[in-house]
C-alpha cells in the first residue's frame, strides 16, 4: 500500500518513527521533505512549493496517515486531509502511546480503549 503521512513538521521523531514502521510492514511510506516546524529554514517561496509536491504525493497515495500527536492536526494538515476526503484517499489517525499501551497506527484497529480486532495492515 501507498501511504503519505501528514502531521505537522513539529514532531519530526513521530513522522521517522512511523515511516520505519510503515515501511518494516512493506508500505511504500511517502513523507514530509522538510521539517520547517523542527528547524528546517525554508522561504514563503519554498513552503508553497513543497505543499503543492506534498498533495501531490497525496495524490500518489492509497491513503493517508495523520500523525495526531498531542491531540494537534494544524491548518495545513487540517487541509492535506480535506485534499485526501475529496480525493477519495483512505484516512487513518496515529495516536501514538495513549495510557502506556501502544496503539494501532489506524483509528479504530486494535485500540485498546475500543477492543476491536487488528486491521489487515496494522503492524501490532
Amino acid at each position: 500500500m501507498r501511504i503519505t503521512l501528514c502531521g505537522s513538521t513539529r514532531f519530526r521523531e513521530q513522522h521517522e518513527d512511523v515511516n520505519r514502521l510503515l515501511s518494516k510492514q512493506g508500505h511504500v511510506v511517502y513523507s514530509v521533505s522538510c521539517f520547517g516546524h523542527s528547524g528546517d529554514p525554508l522561504t514563503p517561496q519554498e513552503k508553497e512549493t513543497l505543499d503543492r509536491v506534498h498533495f501531490a504525493k497525496i495524490d500518489n497515495s492509497d491513503g493517508i496517515v495523520v500523525l495526531n500527536v498531542d491531540d494537534y492536526v494544524g491548518e495545513s494538515t487540517s487541509r492535506e486531509i480535506e485534499h485526501a476526503k475529496a480525493t477519495g484517499k483512505e484516512i487513518w489517525y496515529w495516536y501514538g502511546e495513549r495510557r502506556g499501551r501502544r496503539m494501532c497506527p489506524y483509528a479504530g484497529c486494535a485500540d485498546s480503549l475500543a477492543n476491536s480486532p487488528p486491521c489487515a495492515i496494522c503492524y501490532e
